[in-house]
Formats: C-alpha cells, sequence, structure tokens
C-alpha cells in the first residue's frame, strides 16, 4: 500500500508537470500566433542577399493602383518562387501575386500574358511587363516599365569627342545606359538637328552675334553632356542654353582642363563655361585632391576623393554612409544672384585641396592651393513655366563603367539618381538592387586536408574523449 506522503508528492509532481506543459504549449501557440501576424525576417548576408532593395521597398508601398504579378512554372516550383515574391506582396496590398503552371491549365496562362521568355509577367493594367526570372532586378524592373508607361528619352550629346554609351571599355558608359533603360529610359545618341527655319534667328553668345540653326529634339526628357573634349562651338552652347532656360532638363559632366600625364587635355570649353556661369555654377581650372586617406580603404590616391557625405538633397539622400569616387575632378564654384536657384549636392572635407599646379611628372604639392571643402557635383533649377533643371558634375569619369560597376561605390545610383530627378522621376530615386553576389570558396590541398582531419577524426575524437572523461567522473 503506497503511503499517503508518497501519493502527495506523486500528485504535487503531477501538477507541476502539467502544469509545465501546459505553460509550455501556450508559450508556443503564443509564439506562433505573433510569428504569423508579424512576419519579420533579419537577413545577416553580408551584402543583403535576402533583403529587397530601397528602390523596390520604395515602388512597391507606393502604388497608387493595384498591379498583378503572375508566375509561370512548374507547380513543384512554386514554394521557391514564393520565398522571393511573398517578399514583393507583403509590402502593400496592392500588389497581388498568382502562380500558373502553364502545362496544367493552358487557357489560363495564355489569357495571363503567358510566354516561354517569361517568367513573372508585371501588369500595372495600362501595361504589361515581363521578367525574364525571379531576380530582384528583373522584377523591380518591370514593375518599373509596366508603371512608367510614357516615353521618356535620354539624349547622350554626341558634338565634341564625349563618352560613348556603346563604349564596353573601363572608360565607357554602356553599363550607364544599362542602368537607366532598367528604369525604363530609351537611351540614345543625340547629335542635334537643324532648327526648323521659322526657328532660326541671331543670337549673341558672349559678344559676338552666331546663328542659331540648331535645336534639342522635343523628344528628349534628358540631355546629356559627357566629357566634352572639344570646345563647343557658339550655335551648340546656344542650343544647350535654349533648351535648358525653355525648360529642358542637362546633366553636364565636365573634366579638369589641367594635364594630367601624357594624356592630352580637354578644351577649356570657354563659350560652355561661359553658359554655366550665367547660370551661378563657375568650373575651376584645378585638381581636387581628398587628403583624409579615405580613398585607401577603397585603394585609389588622393586624385579620387570618395565621399560618404552629402548635402540635404532629393538626389543624394538615399545615400546615406554610401560611398561614391569622383576620380580626377575639378571643383566647382556658385555664386547667389544668377538665373538658378542652386543647391549643392556633394562636396569634400576639410581635409582637402584644389591644386592648379601640376609637375610633368604628375606630382603636385599638396600644401598649395584653396583648401577644402570643395563642392564637386551642384543642382540647379531656373524659373519658368515649365521649369528648367541641370546639374553639374566636376568629372566624367564618376559615370564611366570601371566606377558605375564598382559594387563597394554607390556612383551608378548617384548617376542614375541624377537622371530621375532631372527627368522629375523623384519617386525612383533610391538605392537599385544589385545582381546577387557570386562568393566562391576556393580550397586549396592542405586546406581540404585539415578540413578532413578536422571533421572526420578530430570532432568525433574529441566528443568521444569529453564522454570518456565524464563517465570517469561519475563512476
Amino acid at each position: 500500500m503506497t503511503p499517503a506522503w508518497l501519493k502527495a508528492r506523486q500528485t504535487q509532481y503531477t501538477a507541476y508537470a502539467s502544469v509545465y506543459i501546459l505553460v509550455v504549449l501556450a508559450v508556443l501557440a503564443g509564439v506562433n500566433f505573433l510569428a504569423n501576424r508579424y512576419d519579420k525576417s533579419y537577413d545577416s548576408t553580408t551584402n543583403k542577399q535576402f533583403s529587397l532593395s530601397d528602390q523596390t521597398i520604395k515602388m512597391v508601398k507606393g502604388l497608387k493602383t493595384d498591379v498583378q504579378m503572375t508566375y509561370f512554372g512548374d507547380q513543384r516550383g512554386f514554394p521557391g518562387a514564393r520565398d522571393t515574391l511573398d517578399r514583393y506582396s507583403s509590402l502593400s496590398p496592392k500588389l497581388h501575386v498568382t502562380y500558373i503552371d502553364p502545362e496544367r491549365k493552358p487557357q489560363v496562362a495564355k489569357a495571363a500574358g503567358f510566354r516561354s521568355d517569361s517568367t513573372v509577367i508585371v501588369d500595372s493594367g495600362t501595361r504589361r511587363e515581363s521578367a525574364k526570372s525571379l531576380g530582384e532586378e528583373e522584377l523591380t524592373g518591370a514593375l518599373i516599365r509596366s508603371l512608367k508607361s510614357d516615353e521618356r528619352a535620354v539624349c547622350m550629346l554626341s558634338a565634341a569627342g564625349e563618352h560613348s554609351i556603346d563604349d564596353t571599355d573601363a572608360s565607357g558608359y554602356s553599363l550607364f545606359k544599362q542602368l537607366l533603360e532598367r528604369d525604363n529610359y530609351k537611351v540614345r545618341t543625340e547629335t542635334l538637328r537643324p532648327a526648323a527655319p521659322s526657328e532660326s534667328k541671331s543670337v549673341a553668345i558672349g559678344q559676338a552675334p552666331v546663328a542659331a540653326s540648331l535645336e534639342v529634339p522635343k523628344s528628349c526628357t534628358v540631355l546629356v553632356i559627357a566629357g566634352p573634349k572639344n570646345d563647343y562651338p557658339a550655335p551648340v552652347v546656344h542650343t544647350l542654353k535654349t533648351f535648358v532656360e525653355g525648360g529642358g532638363r542637362a546633366l553636364f559632366l565636365l573634366d579638369t582642363p589641367l594635364r594630367l600625364g601624357d594624356s592630352e587635355p580637354p578644351s577649356e570649353n570657354p563659350d560652355l563655361e561661359k553658359l554655366l556661369d550665367d547660370w551661378g555654377v563657375t568650373p575651376n581650372k584645378d585638381l581636387a585632391l581628398d587628403l583624409s586617406g579615405v580613398g585607401r580603404l577603397f585603394g585609389v590616391g588622393p586624385e579620387v576623393p570618395v565621399i560618404v557625405g552629402y548635402e540635404s538633397h532629393p538626389i543624394t539622400e538615399p545615400l546615406t554612409r554610401v560611398p561614391t569616387a569622383y576620380p580626377l575632378a575639378r571643383s566647382l564654384d556658385t555664386k547667389s544672384g544668377g538665373k538658378a536657384t542652386l543647391s549643392k549636392l556633394v562636396a569634400t572635407t576639410e581635409a582637402s585641396v584644389a591644386t592648379t599646379s601640376i609637375s610633368a611628372r604628375g606630382a603636385v604639392d599638396p600644401t598649395k592651393g584653396k583648401k577644402g571643402p570643395l563642392t564637386l557635383a551642384v543642382a540647379g533649377t531656373l524659373s519658368g513655366s515649365p521649369q528648367g533643371r541641370f546639374v553639374v558634375v566636376g568629372t566624367s569619369r564618376a559615370a564611366q563603367n570601371s566606377y558605375a560597376g564598382s559594387r563597394g561605390l554607390g556612383n551608378r545610383d548617384l548617376m542614375v539618381n541624377i537622371v530621375n530627378w532631372l527627368s522629375s522621376d523623384e519617386d525612383l530615386i533610391s538605392i537599385r538592387p544589385k545582381a546577387p553576389e557570386d562568393r566562391p570558396l576556393n580550397m586549396t590541398t592542405g586546406r581540404l586536408n585539415a578540413t578532413f582531419w578536422l571533421s572526420v577524426v578530430g570532432f568525433p575524437l574529441a566528443v568521444m574523449g569529453f564522454g570518456l572523461i565524464t563517465w570517469w567522473r561519475r563512476r
């Protein structure tokens, strides 16, 4: 017969165990409820491989109308597609996602716009666009193209040896073109065209009258002047003046006229500089040197200022703590009272100097010259209806392939943000999605042997040894 005290203890233990189990079950139920209602995740990867970019978040959260995303693929691939597409749909109730297996439901897939080369179709109600993969660049690009259905063209001026959008070398602009096309801009080279006879008239640039016989096509939303090597003739400068002051938008990327090494420096382009000076921006004949040492973190010298802090402006607002580089840049002076309202975009720190003297071997004296901070980029707005906008950057190399393609720098976002602001597409200004970074693990023979002995021999022996020691102490 079981003693009463033992029964009481058993009852007590049973009660404790029951309460403990109930508490654990209640905690688990509560955690699952909260996890289902507040679905949050943390991306610990260094390149944020599993996080959506600022641009994607901004575009989806800013949707004003319903958008339909339709995934096409084998039904067995639906769970994998949901890993990506559910991150989009969770940002806004206006984004809807549907999954269709074209083999099982061919008629439904056809009605939804299925094509053999499309993985996802994005339909904003006014335009359908396709994404060829589940990559964020493809998906967000298709979303932008679907929403931005109006025609917007970026014209790259070709009149005096500017950078080419078809050049894939380090100094070319082919990557800049690709980035703009992802934001649904049509990018083309423009050589200017003769104006209509009724619009041709005599004007004055400086003191000399010239014939205004050229015009920028009305289809050009933004005109880019990318590092002219030669002087623009007066008719071209007048055309630029008429275009911007008449409500047009232009980006001026100007290089220093100082001789750097053995390369031939670009011409000083006095008529163009005079035009910018009339708007309140004076490009200086110097070279900006960053003496802070920040450039060493990116493997560059003082002749490539690296900026991590920016002036307050919609163009640079998303670039907080994102470094951008300005190789072989000239400084810019600004003055009030001109025709334009100006805003500084980028400036160096006090640990910088603008030198005007470079030796034949490229040596400079960092103790001589104008002390920083130095302005490297300026945005301006001209009064009128519509308003003209322009941006001046003290180097054309900031947009070339070697810097726009650098993963450690934000040059690609800065340059496209400038075009977004010029074209009044402020909703596109952001940090853009980047392709997943491939980080292969390279193992030498020695490392493979060490991994084998450590994982197959070392760890098992350590566990066995720990177990034997524990048994010996408790025996």
